[in-house]
């Protein structure tokens, strides 16, 4: 049975101690000034957690780019002529400037795949993708998540290498390696969230773990417009080649730069270490935990609340990012160059409102506008329901392709927002094990990574407009349903099996008297 939030959220606002109040606002100034070396100086924007974001970033930029590249190489990859599923006739009409341009032979070999095969395809990588993700959480909350990260996306690049060899050879072939590549990914979330349980002051917690993850977006971003351009000028095996190279460069960074923890780290700062091991004194048991608390994680609430939300979450966001170039082609039909352009320009807003959310979240804990609890409701709230009610307004435009296309990235930048709510709640529930927490939820996130595709596929087989509704119906559905499970179950304080000094999370403010 679930337990709500062990720490009665209710009284979260009204339930803080004056002795806390006093004495977080008496250290206060003493305790910046030794931050910052003196009162009137700025605190160096470029220290070693800040060099961990940038790099992570660019981490998940490329993982991003290597998941999504092949949803706009399928369009192209298969031979649509030879289909009898496009005997059917199409509900919206081609427009006149493609019809007057000649059909260009799509460089590179093509294959006779059906919408089912092609489903198939795209969710392979999330078979692999989910086995690793609790593992991977473990490991690195245990032994540190840098070799393990890196080691990640070693393996994703390597076998996205492989994926033209794997083409040829057959469907079961490129299915194959994209579980590898799926396996080889899935630690990355699980492990850089371990990472940051270490590095990341409960103050500046959501700015930088948004900005870490924001490299999603971003890498989404570049990859959809660059392999629709790849594909039409040099042929679709090159994005493979092209975006898989990029990450060789990448894992030589990260093994030179990276640490597992601030103490590991041989350039920090003594005063930097001292202001992340203070920060983080409050809010983690000074020794490791000697045994995981499974059964306590499987009837809290809170838990609960941050898997189901992510299911729901994920249902609409995979579902956009394998499909959104096939609907662009068959219903709205745009070239392979605008299908690229047009699929990643959610993508780029929403890297934009990621980061700024996250910046937003922390000026209202920091500022005690609201409690953490509030905070991460109200960014999921927004963050699962606008998804929700933009893709109610993609069914009802019907062949109008600038407000389908409108409408799709307001759904997508929306979605952005869950980035500052339950993204990143495992490190206000329980930081001490938010790696492993990090691994059970994206388990849950990664279903719809393969059910998707795959329901997309069965729903759209003869590639109307209808059909496609439906799809959008689904994935707002299951939104909805997750922003409400959150509301009433989430929570943004420290549970009592997470830690043997539990202290609500907005009031990790107080850690700043520790650095006198």
């Amino acid at each position: 049975m679930l337990r709500e939030d062990e720490g009665n959220d209710a009284r979260d606002g009204s339930d803080e101690s004056s002795d806390e109040k006093t004495a977080f606002l008496g250290s206060r100034h003493s305790a910046h000034s030794e931050i910052r070396g003196s009162p009137g100086a700025r605190q160096p924007c470029c220290q070693t957690r800040h060099v961990l974001a940038f790099i992570s970033f660019l981490g998940f930029s490329i993982v991003y780019a290597l998941r999504v590249n092949l949803s706009v190489a399928m369009v192209v990859m298969v031979n649509h002529t030879s289909s009898s599923e496009t005997t059917n006739s199409k509900v919206c009409p081609v427009p006149w400037h493609n019809v007057s341009q000649p059909a260009v032979a799509p460089k590179g070999p093509q294959y006779n795949w059906d919408s089912k095969t092609q489903g198939w395809i795209l969710g392979a990588f999330f078979y692999g993708y989910i086995v690793t993700q609790i593992p991977g959480g473990y490991l690195a909350d245990r032994y540190g998540g840098k070799l393990l990260f890196g080691l990640g996306i070693t393996c994703t690049w390597l076998f996205t290498l492989l994926t033209p060899i794997a083409a040829e050879m057959g469907v079961f072939y490129l299915i194959l390696v994209r579980f590898l590549e799926g396996l080889g990914e899935g630690v990355t979330f699980p492990t850089m969230h371990a990472m940051w349980a270490k590095w990341a002051p409960p103050l500046e917690r959501s700015q930088l773990i948004s900005f870490s993850y924001a490299g999603s977006y971003f890498g989404t971003v570049v990859a959809l417009p660059l392999s629709g351009v790849l594909a039409d000028t040099l042929g679709w095996p090159y994005i493979f080649y092209i975006c898989g190279s990029v990450g060789v460069f990448w894992s030589l960074g990260w093994y030179l730069l990276a640490f597992d923890s601030p103490k590991k780290h041989p350039y920090i700062s003594a005063i930097e270490l001292k202001y992340i091991q203070s920060s983080l004194h409050s809010t983690q048991s000074s020794q490791k935990p000697q045994r995981v608390p499974w059964l306590e994680m499987s009837r809290s609430g809170p838990v609960w609340a941050i898997c189901i939300s992510y299911f729901c979450y994920s249902w609409g966001f995979y579902t956009l990012l394998n499909c959104m170039p096939m609907y662009m082609n068959d219903i709205l039909h745009f070239s392979i160059e605008e299908n690229g352009f047009l699929s990643a320009l959610p993508y780029l807003f929403s890297w934009v409102v990621m980061v700024g959310s996250g910046l937003l979240a922390d000026w209202l804990c920091r500022r005690k506008v609201f409690s953490t609890t509030t905070v991460r409701k109200m960014f999921t709230l927004f963050g699962l329901g606008g998804p929700s009610l933009f893709l109610i307004a993609v069914c009802y435009v019907g062949c109008n392709s600038k407000l389908a296309v409108t409408f799709l990235t307001l759904s997508l930048v929306a979605g952005a927002l869950s980035g500052s709510g339950n993204s990143i709640n495992h490190l206000d529930i329980a930081p001490q094990f938010a790696g492993i927490l990090l691994g059970i939820s994206n388990s849950f996130a990664t279903i719809p990574g393969f059910l998707a595709p795959l329901a997309v596929g069965y729903l759209t087989s003869n590639h109307t407009l209808p059909e496609w509704q439906n799809v959008f119906y689904i994935a707002s559905a299951v939104s909805v349903f997750g922003a409400v499970f959150f509301m009433f179950f989430g929570s943004g304080k420290i549970q009592k099996w997470a830690t043997l000094d539990p202290i609500p999370c907005a009031k990790a403010s107080g850690f700043l008297q520790k650095l006198k």
